[in-house]
């Protein structure tokens, strides 16, 4: 997969700006608008998109994916398709063997991939992130929890509460173990990557 031409490249930059959660994109904008230096992920290192449920990951994937000039996978969508099992099911009935073929799913990639992972595998696999060039795609509360309430295809993940608080727990828990994580934020890559030259190496 070869890399876009610069206008390619801008083009797709401000298609991911323009995607990511309204109420957060201000922000990614300041983000990407800064001065200083960043870093694009080397060709070897692979690229990892993470964050919480409903944040907007996979549709961000083939944006992303084409930015890079790599080909992108959907750890979810690829672990269903490889096993044949509904996720939500198998989230419901045998969680800890959900999360177990995830983590090997996703260390069976080979270096350099271009990879979209579920809301909770940054959480339950952080230590299989260590060598990644790990996104972190943005969602506040609001939009988390208006996107989670609508819609119904998602397990529960403790339905012992009511969903409101499940969704607030949840993503108070996560946000503080993403926050302990070695992340780049949205806006940080796409400034690194709107002046990333495929002559230039990465």
């Amino acid at each position: 997969m070869s890399g876009p031409s610069a206008e390619q490249r801008q083009h797709l930059i401000e298609r991911i700006l323009n995607a990511v959660d309204p109420r957060l994109a201000v922000g990614v904008r300041a983000e990407f608008s800064r001065r200083a230096p960043a870093e694009p992920p080397h060709a070897a290192r692979t690229v990892v998109l993470g964050g919480h449920r409903a944040a907007g990951k996979s549709r961000l994937l083939p944006l992303v994916s084409a930015l890079l000039g790599r080909p992108g996978v959907d750890l979810d969508i690829e672990l269903e398709r490889r096993t044949g099992r509904a996720l939500r099911e198998w989230v419901l009935t045998d969680t800890a063997g959900f999360r177990a073929a995830e983590r090997a799913l996703f260390l069976s990639l080979p270096p350099g991939s271009c990879v979209a992972v579920g809301g909770g595998y940054l959480s339950h696999h952080p230590e299989t992130l260590a060598s990644c060039y790990t996104l972190l795609v943005p969602i506040s509360l609001e939009t988390y929890r208006e996107r989670l309430t609508q819609d119904t295809r998602r397990p529960r993940l403790r339905p012992e509460l009511s969903l409101e608080e499940e969704l607030t727990s949840i993503y108070a828990q996560r946000t503080a173990l993403h926050d302990r994580l070695n992340t780049v934020a949205l806006g940080e890559f796409l400034r690194a990557m709107s002046t990333w030259s495929p002559e230039l190496p990465a």
